[in-house]
């Protein structure tokens, strides 16, 4: 199975992680959600799958361009 990284276009706060490991997903579902600005911005799959693994924890400050999570095809 295609592993596809979901990552990150802000920089900012990890605020919600809506999902976990193992959980199916469809295209643009929503992984995570990013504060920056004062705005909640969410991180969505480009794929439909299934998550095999969160690589951030809530509170986690992340860069732009960093991978949030590793979807299975």
């Amino acid at each position: 199975m295609p592993e596809i990284k979901v990552v990150t276009e802000v920089a900012g706060r990890v605020c919600a992680l809506p999902v976990e490991a193992g959980s199916s997903i469809g295209d643009g579902d929503e992984i995570a959600f990013v504060e920056a600005m004062k705005m909640e911005i969410p991180v969505t799959s480009t794929t439909a799958g299934k998550i095999k693994s969160i690589l951030v924890r809530i509170d986690d400050v992340i860069a732009e361009g960093q991978t949030v999570a590793i979807v299975e095809t």
